[in-house]
């Protein structure tokens, strides 16, 4: 059972802002921001709008990830910085604003893991748009981490208007995807005493289609099944019910067609964003199993041990099962963490891909998508896929991928790697 990690808010002071040049954003390697390389910092960021000129960027690091020092049989410390760029958009090579805080913790046991929180105040021009980039770099260590921010400023419905958070304790939340079944809590401070609209759509559960399919897919955004009304307290604060799994959307009442801008929070299964539960470590297999197989495993009495049995027969010996299991549950988690959209991380393209195929050795963003490469750049021999950014009403995190039916034979050979207990890295 995993144990919960406590949060805490620590007083992280802002040392430094500047305006100039910075590196290319276009071509910024951003294989890391998905977990690959020397980076083993997990930082977790978000933007949150207070009102149409003002913003707080908030961060998250976990103690486990940093190096505590002793000196002199003094408490053990921990030194990081965090840093902040803000650009135009994907393309841009000039840095428009850009500022950094001094994270210092001290902890007699530097074992215990906790969660440092912490916040940097941005200014931003109402309405407009740009993209920020945040890098926390552990100081005695001497490595870092980044996360990519898309910021929206339009007016009080716009999503980053909106912030979840814990509330018990009112410490933001830093996905807009979590467990169903707890209460949570949405901070709007420009919509204080405003009452919104709450509508509930059911979760897609289609599952993505093989890299090579030339089978027509559309997928819409779904239509809701229910609604109710909720209104925001003076100081802008929003305390939900604990509630079932759906998509939920909140907006102001609108005549208009369509869906109205706004807020969407995602409930999903209580484990999110762990893969540990029988019916949980099943769905990712339909990757590489045939229907058949698949259906058979799922009249199972027990769910956990015939996909166990599964890894088991495909490896050849318990050990080798346990490898293969840990690194294509351990994709499935990941994608949960960095790709989830309408659906959980596993079940969009990207996740497709990332769990089959591995971590790419380079990935580009620009406004209309990524692009992911697997080998050396322009060599035929690499493989190379690309996604495309879907509009959609409740998340920009939705890609899709241009199938391509050259990738068959890649596709075959890594799933058959599967099948035999072979770990796939290309």
């Amino acid at each position: 059972m995993r144990h919960p990690v406590r949060a805490y808010l620590i007083a992280a002071v802002v040392i430094a802002s500047c305006r100039g040049s910075a590196p290319i954003l276009q071509r910024d390697n951003l294989v890391h921001v998905y977990g690959k390389g020397p980076a083993s910092i997990r930082l977790d960021a978000r933007v949150h709008h207070l009102d149409e000129e003002r913003s707080m960027l908030y961060f998250k690091l976990n103690t486990a990830d940093l190096l505590y020092k002793a000196d002199g049989g003094g408490p053990f410390k921990a030194r990081a910085r965090v840093t902040y760029g803000s650009f135009a958009n994907w393309e841009s090579r000039e840095l428009l604003d850009s500022a950094s805080t001094l994270v210092q913790d001290a902890s007699s046991t530097p074992t215990e893991e906790r969660e440092l929180i912490g916040s940097i105040p941005m200014n931003r021009n109402s309405g407009a748009s740009f993209v920020v980039k945040v890098v926390a770099r552990d100081l005695h260590r001497d490595n870092e981490s980044a996360v990519l921010i898309r910021v929206d400023g339009r007016d009080a419905m716009a999503r980053q208007h909106f912030m979840p958070i814990d509330p018990a304790n009112g410490l933001p939340l830093f996905s807009d995807h979590q467990p169903a079944g707890a209460p949570i809590a949405l901070r709007n401070e420009a919509l204080a005493g405003a009452t919104l609209r709450a509508s509930r759509y059911p979760m897609p559960q289609s599952m993505p289609t093989p890299v090579f399919s030339a089978e027509a897919r559309e997928r819409n955004d779904p239509a809701p099944d229910s609604s109710f009304r909720v209104t925001l307290d003076p100081n802008g604060r929003l305390d939900l019910p604990a509630m079932k799994a759906g998509i939920y959307h909140f907006a102001m009442d609108s005549l208009a067609s369509g869906i109205a801008p706004g807020y969407t929070l995602f409930l999903l299964d209580k484990a999110f964003p762990w893969v540990d539960h029988g019916e949980d470590l099943l769905k990712p297999l339909r990757f590489i199993t045939s229907m058949q197989e698949f259906e058979r495993f799922s009249k199972e009495a027990d769910t956990r041990k015939a996909v166990e049995r599964f890894w088991i027969d495909a490896s050849g010996d318990r050990e080798r099962a346990r490898e293969a299991i840990r690194i294509y549950y351990g994709r499935a988690e990941n994608a949960n963490r960095h790709f989830s959209a309408l659906t959980e991380g596993w079940r969009t393209d990207r996740g497709l891909v990332h769990i089959i195929f591995g971590t790419p050795s380079t990935i580009y963003r620009s406004d209309r998508g990524e692009t992911w490469t697997y080998g050396e750049e322009n060599n035929i021999m690499s493989l190379t896929f690309n996604f495309v950014r879907r509009k959609s009403a409740f998340t920009d995190n939705d890609l899709w991928l241009e199938r391509d039916a050259t990738l068959k034979g890649a596709w075959y050979r890594n799933v058959e790697s599967w099948r035999n207990g072979r770990v796939y890295q290309n």
